[in-house]
């Protein structure tokens, strides 16, 4: 192709597309497609929970959850340069919460408030983090007009967690076995970027198990391995009002869901709990042999990828059929 079939980028001002903060940019970043491509830059699954929330005595743009652990992200938004008056709702929100993401998005940020920022992810405590991003549009040509974000400040979790957990051990805060699941986790990690999977890197702990999501903050997958016992598993968690309902439903796809799994899972309603389960596991296998976390890691990543795979086209639609079809038998006349 020669240089003058190619096209020219061109810096576009934000006002172009978005007139107001309250009117224009923030709907169009709560709308699903938008909030994912937030969600892909951060490296957070985001499900929109509600627009100018209030929380405390201020508003909240847009209030999130984080579908990988259920905690909440509150986005602020700006489509001018930074000011303090906009930092120090950032603040009263951290305050007023006790696990939060916060999402600060602005045309512009003042080198100021990028240190702030900065500072407060390396003095705040793991469970409340900090995002700056800068808003960009651009187009080529006559072309639509193409929104970028840029991270300009992160909290570094991998190192957060790892030095906190290492803090800890040195402290003798964490037992033989969190130390173990605490080492595994990190290998574990390793793995994933070894193998460019599509799984987000967990942070490593002294748990034995992990979260990822499907989407949906009432559904998640579990990958977990115990030490004690010599198993490890991958299971599909349901919760909320509707688990049950829901755990009914995905019954009926029994057979299917474990012909794409190329597996027989064990199906646990737990009626008398708050969730039901989907769970494939492993038995007899030992994580206290240093020579089996190859093998333990392996098995544990292929198959958390197929349970995101299968699931999550299944759990987004699962209960929305279910309900539209409730409306049509109530509603006879529309399928006459």
């Amino acid at each position: 192709m020669s240089s003058n079939q190619l096209g020219q980028l061109t810096r576009v001002d934000l006002r172009e597309a978005w007139a107001s903060e309250a009117g224009d940019f923030t709907p169009w970043l709560a709308d699903a497609h938008n909030i994912r491509l937030l969600g892909e830059t951060i490296g957070i699954e985001l499900e929109v929970e509600a627009q100018e929330k209030n929380v405390g005595p201020f508003r909240a743009d847009i209030l999130c959850k984080d579908t990988a652990n259920d905690t909440w992200v509150l986005i602020e938004n700006q489509l001018e340069r930074t000011d303090h008056s906009h930092l120090g709702q950032l603040l009263t929100y951290a305050a007023g919460l006790q696990a939060v993401t916060i999402v600060w998005i602005a045309a512009r940020f003042a080198d100021e408030h990028r240190a702030a920022i900065d500072w407060l992810n390396e003095t705040t405590e793991d469970r409340i983090v900090f995002f700056a991003l800068e808003v960009e549009l651009w187009k080529i040509g006559d072309s639509a007009l193409a929104p970028k974000f840029n991270v300009v400040s992160s909290p570094n979790d991998w190192s957060r967690s790892v030095s906190g957990a290492a803090k800890a051990i040195n402290q003798g805060e964490l037992s033989e076995s969190k130390q173990r699941y605490l080492e595994f986790w990190s290998f574990f990690n390793e793995q994933l970027q070894l193998r460019k999977s599509p799984l987000r890197s967990p942070k490593p702990s002294g748990d034995y198990w992990k979260n990822f999501s499907v989407g949906r903050s009432e559904f998640n997958i579990v990958a977990m391995v115990s030490a004690r016992d010599e198993w490890i598993g991958v299971q599909l968690t349901l919760r909320g009002d509707n688990a049950k309902r829901h755990f009914a439903q995905l019954l009926l796809r029994k057979d299917k869901i474990e012909h794409e799994l190329e597996a027989q899972l064990q199906w646990r309603e737990l009626p008398d709990g708050k969730e039901s389960q989907v769970v494939l596991v492993r038995h007899d296998i030992d994580l206290k042999n240093p020579d089996n976390r190859q093998e333990i890691a392996d098995w544990l990543i292929s198959n958390t990828e197929r349970f995101v795979s299968v699931f999550r086209p299944v759990v987004q639609n699962i209960g929305v059929e279910d309900d539209l079809d409730a409306d049509h038998a109530s509603n006879p006349s529309e399928n006459s």
